[in-house]
């Protein structure tokens, strides 16, 4: 068995090594700057800092991954990479260059650890193959759940921003003034959702029409209560309703919801608490109860039973 792993490690570096070497740091530089005129001077360099070194070698990793960028799977995971604030171009290269080497460096790992164990081959190869499989999903997990830690942080700073917004709206401002104004003013407290309405406001500049510029903020943000403030949005805007009061109508609608949310919620800490109640708060009480009399019994009756 030891043999086996050392002959698949041999393979696997082998086989890396030259295709890494090819691609990420054999590059006809001389020719290029040759053809072109532009000869690259290093003391005139930039630094470049060690972080954006090594996103760049993930994204070209990525690029070696083979890849539809028209399939369903490419197109749901730029969308979570966007709802999880990575806008980068190279975004899902480095996704896919993270996936690359995690899954490489946990199976090799696991295969080190497992190497000492007294476990049987099979064992041993359930294990390695579960880290491959774990440092193949662990990139999307993670991009997953910071894309929900952000549409937490947007769902939590909605209120003020549509509070602002009416406030904006009343006070004699046009709705692309007040969605730019909340952006600047939220631009600390609430981060992400600033950054969101910005983007709207870029989009808008650029000469997209309001609806659709607020249908993309929908999509990006994919928040359900997002989704309700802009078709809200959008039918005050087709109709030709009063923007100010829509907005004041659907900011109370979200007052009475996120207080039966509240209500629900502690509605439902009874029945939550059964189960710590009975694994973890009757042990502790039947040990201190009942123990002393079973001790008892054991020191006192038991000896006068086998004396009988």
């Amino acid at each position: 068995m030891p043999l086996l792993f050392s002959i698949i490690l041999f393979v696997l570096l082998a086989a890396l090594t030259p295709i890494l070497a090819m691609k990420l740091w054999v590059r006809p530089r001389a020719a290029i700057d040759r053809i072109t005129g532009e000869a690259a001077d290093a003391r005139t360099r930039v630094p470049v800092h060690p972080s954006l070194v090594f996103r760049d070698m993930l994204a070209r990793l990525g690029a070696l991954v083979p890849s539809r960028p028209a399939s369903p799977t490419t197109r749901r995971m730029e969308k979570r990479l966007v709802r999880a604030g990575y806008r980068h171009p190279h975004a899902l290269r480095v996704l896919y260059g993270a996936r690359l080497i995690s899954a490489i460096i946990l199976p090799l790992a696991a295969a080190v650890v497992v190497w000492r164990l007294h476990l049987t081959a099979d064992m041993k190869m359930l294990v390695v193959g579960g880290a491959a499989l774990a440092g193949y999903m662990a990139p999307g997990s993670l991009v997953t759940l910071k894309a929900r830690r952000r549409q937490r942080r947007i769902r939590r700073g909605l209120p003020d921003a549509l509070d602002l917004l009416v406030i904006c709206v009343e006070s004699g401002l046009g709705l692309d003034q007040a969605i730019m104004q909340v952006a600047k003013e939220l631009e600390i407290a609430h981060a992400d959702i600033s950054l969101e309405f910005a983007l709207v406001n870029l989009e808008l500049r650029a000469g997209k029409r309001r609806a659709e510029a607020l249908r993309n903020l929908a999509d990006r943000t994919a928040v359900e209560e997002l989704r309700k403030l802009v078709a809200v949005l959008i039918q005050a805007d087709r109709f030709g309703t009063g923007i100010a009061q829509s907005l004041r109508t659907h900011s109370d609608y979200m007052r009475v919801q996120a207080r039966q949310i509240a209500e629900e919620k502690a509605a439902k800490v009874g029945v939550k608490l059964v189960f710590p109640i009975f694994f973890c708060i009757l042990p502790t009480l039947f040990v201190v109860t009942v123990g002393p009399m079973a001790m008892r019994i054991v020191r006192e009756m038991l000896p006068m039973m086998n004396n009988l």
